[in-house]
């Protein structure tokens, strides 16, 4: 029987081997030393940064994020719906109540919307700490409309960019905007270190705030004395062994990543009622990571549903899943007020994301094909 196809696994060789390898015989094994020290250095180069401080998750980063911009238990953070519900756990972690904003056709944050419900929120006496809006499946939200939005409302701005390493938006990188932006290194993101993060920021008292409580708020004394709560979130010397070689492969696992994207887009052209989700026309200075490739299938027009499509790539052993569950439709945060337009509940509906790793092998497309030709033929019989 062949293997299961994934999504997105981790596409790791010889050089990840070898980086593992030099960290565990350096003896430096604790969430601290000389890999790290690299891996934080060539990661804000890489981003445009003058700081990056190294997580053990990117939800670490968000929270972190968040604490050292100033939010406080009671607040508001106004954010976006259509995303992975660790951006709105990050939130709750902080003390601070999510509310969600829904999404342009693109699935990134409404601009329009998230400016009107932080107006509604402080018309109702509460305090927004912070606009957190999410670079969506590797698409970077619209920036250049957020960040002056941001500095016009004097609220401070964090970037969800776990999913857009090496995404670019009018010639900055994702991890450029905000006052910091957060990535991830998760085992099915772009580049893997196993687990980790990363908050990148050019304030320099913010990079020094978050390790600080990234390692337990320790003072510097030689007893153990704190003043604050901290948090056990740095990154492993090890695990930023892995991330060095990672990174320095990226280019090329993002250039087969945006591969696959044009092999799905060919392998749909001319089906009606099917397009690729986010592959609209971008400004100049702008591209996509690919991390995850979707479509979008209108079954009116197509003679078949996204969960059609699902589950034929089930029955072959192929992963595929809707897109996000909106958080404003998530039981955990039905209370959360929303500003919803039914943009990110159609987007659910409707999309599929197909297996778009950079390790993605010939075979592997050669049985994605004939899953899909199958939905196909079925379709105009």
């Amino acid at each position: 029987m062949s293997e299961r196809i994934h999504l997105s696994p981790p596409d790791v060789g010889p050089a990840e081997e070898a980086a593992v390898l030099r960290a565990l015989r350096s003896g430096w094994v604790a969430p601290l030393g000389p890999e790290v020290d690299a891996f934080e250095q060539e990661l804000a180069a890489a981003n445009g940064r003058a700081h990056c401080v190294a997580l053990s998750s990117g939800t670490a980063g968000l929270h972190l994020g968040l604490l050292g911009l100033g939010v406080q238990p009671g607040d508001v953070v106004v954010t976006a719906s259509f995303t992975f519900a660790a951006t709105a756990n990050a939130v709750v972690y902080a003390g601070a109540e999510p509310v969600f904003v829904d999404c342009l056709d693109d699935g990134t944050v409404d601009p329009d919307l998230l400016a009107r419900a932080v107006a509604d929120e402080r018309a109702a006496g509460r305090r927004v700490g912070a606009i957190l809006p999410v670079d969506l499946l590797g698409h970077v939200a619209h920036h250049e409309v957020l960040e002056p939005l941001a500095d016009d409302l004097g609220v401070p701005l964090l970037s969800d960019a776990a999913e857009a390493l090496g995404s670019w938006r009018l010639g900055r990188p994702a991890g450029a905007f905000g006052q910091a932006a957060v990535l991830s290194f998760n085992g099915n993101k772009v580049m893997t270190t196993s687990g980790g993060g990363a908050l990148l920021t050019d304030d320099e008292a913010l990079a020094h705030r978050t390790r600080y409580l990234a390692t337990q708020a320790r003072q510097p004394v030689a007893h153990y004395e704190h003043t604050d709560i901290g948090y056990n979130y740095r990154m492993s010397n090890v695990l930023a062994a892995l991330g060095r070689a990672q990174l320095a492969r990226l280019d090329d696992m993002l250039a087969r990543r945006r591969e696959h994207r044009a092999w799905y887009a060919e392998l749909f052209a001319g089906v009606p009622g099917v397009r690729i989700f986010g592959d609209r026309t971008m400004p100049p200075g702008s591209s996509d990571n690919c991390w995850l490739t979707a479509v979008l299938v209108d079954d009116e027009f197509a003679g078949f549903s996204a969960q059609t499509l699902r589950d034929a790539l089930a029955a072959a052993d192929i992963e595929a899943r809707p897109l996000w569950k909106p958080m404003h439709a998530q039981p955990v945060f039905a209370g959360n007020r929303a500003y919803v337009t039914g943009c990110s509940d159609a987007l659910f509906a409707t999309g599929v994301t197909l297996p778009s790793g950079s390790g993605l092998t010939e075979e592997q497309r050669s049985r994605i094909s004939d899953a899909i030709a199958h939905v196909l033929e079925v379709a105009r019989a």
